[in-house]
């Protein structure tokens, strides 16, 4: 719902009904670049408890209201899964001058690499227990995976049908199959299909998991925790979420150690993380 006055009167009011306080919200260091899909982010400290929020925001014109209040929805489902620290979602709004979306997010003391990669992995196979409450694929609403529209609905209860047509066959529309002729594409498909047809369980995904959208954070005691973020969240195979972690790097063995630790993968996941990471390739 949009509403009017300046864009910080807009978020501060947001901010105010979500946390059933008043908030009055002063432009802050931190945060200033461009994210993932195109959305800019800023930070802004509470004028009245000096508590500080990091915000997202991207014009409604543009889908920027579809986007964010996806991932804002995808962060609050990891964020309830109590499993993996995740940024705090505070708010979802429109509004303002230019009629901006935004999501408004707890702001993280991120420390770098300093904290524990197999702590990182035990969390992660936490939240990929996590199953979702229909027990089918999918998730609540479409959202993007960077600035590429994915689409997560209706769900779907076989997995071998879902990354057929919501993934694999998604990504092959939008590339005109990828250089493919119509015969190779089918066939590719047909082979998947074979491959993924494991009958896994729909686990609570990140869906966006590459070293970039992991860290660490300081926490007001001190204790520095494992941190996901920008996700492209839905309910899939896990295998998927792992699969990307080994694309571009970021994860260490202690990672997959802890991972194993907590939740061992099934046999022939090697031969699937192929097949997984053409979708992001």
């Amino acid at each position: 719902m949009s509403s009017s006055g300046s864009f910080q009167d807009v978020v501060s009011n947001a901010c105010s009904k979500s946390l059933g306080r008043q908030v009055k919200l002063e432009p802050s260091s931190g945060g200033g670049y461009s994210g993932g899909g195109g959305a800019q982010t800023s930070a802004a400290v509470d004028s009245y408890t000096g508590e500080k929020f990091f915000i997202k925001m991207a014009p409604v014109s543009s889908g920027g209201g579809r986007m964010l209040r996806a991932e804002y929805l995808g962060v609050k489902e990891m964020a309830n899964s109590n499993t993996i620290k995740v940024p705090r979602p505070v708010a979802y709004g429109e509004g303002g001058p230019m009629n901006s979306a935004f999501v408004v997010f707890e702001y993280l003391n991120f420390v770098g690499g300093q904290g524990s990669q197999r702590e990182l992995g035990r969390q992660l196979a936490l939240m990929h227990k996590c199953l979702s409450p229909n027990g089918q694929f999918g998730f609540h609403v479409d959202n993007t995976i960077g600035a590429t529209p994915q689409p997560n609905l209706p769900w779907v209860a076989s997995w071998a049908d879902f990354w057929d047509k919501y993934r694999l066959g998604h990504m092959l529309s939008l590339t005109d199959n990828a250089g493919l002729s119509i015969d190779e594409a089918e066939k590719l498909r047909i082979k998947t299909r074979a491959l993924i047809s494991h009958n896994p369980p729909p686990s609570l995904l990140h869906g966006d998991l590459w070293g970039g959208n992991k860290g660490f954070a300081k926490t007001n005691d001190g204790t520095i925790v494992p941190v996901i973020y920008d996700p492209a969240t839905y309910y899939g195979d896990r295998e998927t979420d792992l699969a990307m972690t080994s694309l571009f790097g970021g994860f260490s063995s202690d990672f997959y150690q802890g991972y194993e630790e907590e939740f061992p993968l099934p046999d022939g996941y090697e031969q699937r993380q192929v097949v997984y990471n053409l979708y992001h390739m």
